[in-house]
């Protein structure tokens, strides 16, 4: 955790140089390199290298939308895209 409180980057890809705050986001990092998704949907096969993109892809299949415009009432998969929307007001 401190480390997000400082510039340092301690974990460096031995592929590419690119260096990281945390061990956890250099693994995921390293991913791109193999080609490798580790996280398969269990509705429709397709595959993602994080966690989080797998949960937020799953959203597809519910059907869920969590993130509401509070202006409008229009719901969004994604915070970001009701971020995005909310720019519109």
């Amino acid at each position: 955790h401190q480390q997000s409180h400082t510039r340092k980057k301690p974990f460096q890809c031995s592929q590419c140089g690119k260096s990281f705050r945390g061990k956890c986001v250099l693994i995921s990092h390293q991913l791109t390199h193999t080609g490798e998704k580790p996280y398969p949907c269990s509705q429709c096969g397709k595959s993602f290298r994080r966690k989080s993109h797998l949960i937020t892809h799953q959203q597809i299949h519910t059907g869920r939308k969590p993130f509401q415009c509070s202006q409008c009432g229009k719901s969004f998969r994604q915070k970001s895209h009701l971020m995005k929307h909310q720019q519109s007001h």
